[in-house]
């Protein structure tokens, strides 16, 4: 009874159906177009799966990732790096766009808040092949040739907001093209759309890195750390630690996006935080954090497969008009 009533929910629903019946025109580029999002708030894996396919289409294609920037200090076009030179800082930038720019050496990327305008910045400045959104599935102004959904267990008995943690309901999930089921190290859960296909992300080769020279720590189980971190999912990130057998004194949640202004360490400690907290803060001696790798099956194979495609089109549809 009380979703009949959440005028957060019709409201969603009333733009969803604008875009569907064609109501609002989008922006459309001449290059393959992939976004990466969720359906629920903050916590999916977004930028593990971003960092994890911007990586590896790197390797052959010039890429550029656009992100809305969310809670940086400044507004409009912003060329937060330029094939792995970073151009500004983590506050000018936001926390997440500068975690991945730091992250990938051969990418550029751009956060704007009206992603039309960013991504014509980018074809203009920076000349790419292929664009990748940063949280893109609900952002329907821009077109994409290929929408990747990531995917938690909760989502399946999640509510809408303010009721639950869904930017939408699961209906909105048919727009997209492909699924990544998510945190599956966490909560082990199979699911598989009828018709599309559905991929399984894990995370994996966990290791903890000193903050001052990013080398491995060894003897970590000797140690007894404090965690801390500001995600959308604070309880997830200390859960992981748990279960990889990390001693824990104490841990310290904060709010998503957190500035960590006034924050200081205590000298007798170690710490242990998360890559897009660590961006946030100064180096020191007592002060770790937590990185692994993306493993997801298949999905390689099938956006070379859909690039592959992509660019044939447009090659075809670029020989058909200079015959005509």
């Amino acid at each position: 009874m009380l979703e009949s009533l959440n005028p957060y929910l019709w409201a969603v629903k009333l733009r969803n159906w604008v875009y569907d019946s064609g109501l609002i025109a989008q922006c459309k580029f001449p290059i393959p177009v992939i976004s990466v999002g969720n359906l629920s708030v903050g916590g999916s894996g977004k930028s593990s799966l971003v960092r994890y396919i911007a990586n590896m289409l790197s390797e052959k294609l010039k890429v550029c990732v656009i992100s809305r920037g969310y809670k940086r200090s400044t507004k409009g076009t912003l060329l937060v790096s330029e094939w792995g030179n970073l151009r500004a800082s983590w506050q000018e930038a936001g926390d997440e766009p500068y975690m991945l720019a730091k992250l990938l050496p051969r990418v550029s990327l751009v956060v704007d808040e009206v992603r039309c305008r960013g991504a014509d910045f980018a074809l203009r400045e920076l000349k790419p092949e292929l664009i990748i959104l940063d949280d893109g599935f609900q952002h329907r102004k821009i077109h994409r040739d290929l929408d990747l959904l990531l995917l938690r267990k909760r989502d399946f008995s999640d509510r809408v907001l303010p009721f639950g943690r869904l930017r939408e309901p699961l209906e909105g999930m048919e727009r997209a093209d492909a699924f990544v089921l998510s945190y599956r190290e966490l909560e082990d859960f199979d699911w598989r759309h009828a018709h599309k296909p559905t991929f399984k992300m894990r995370r994996s080769g966990w290791r903890i890195l000193r903050s001052t020279d990013h080398r491995q720590v060894e003897n970590y189980h000797e140690l007894s750390f404090l965690a801390f971190c500001g995600l959308g999912d604070n309880e997830q990130f200390f859960q992981t630690l748990r279960r990889l057998g990390i001693r824990l004194e104490d841990t310290l949640g904060f709010p998503d996006h957190y500035h960590y202004r006034g924050f200081k360490l205590q000298r007798d400690k170690l710490y242990i935080t998360t890559l897009k907290d660590l961006v946030k803060l100064e180096p020191a001696e007592n002060l770790f954090y937590l990185d692994f790798e993306v493993e997801v099956e298949g999905l390689k194979e099938f956006l070379e497969g859909f690039i592959i495609n992509r660019l044939q089109r447009v090659g075809s549809s670029a020989g058909r008009a200079t015959d005509s």
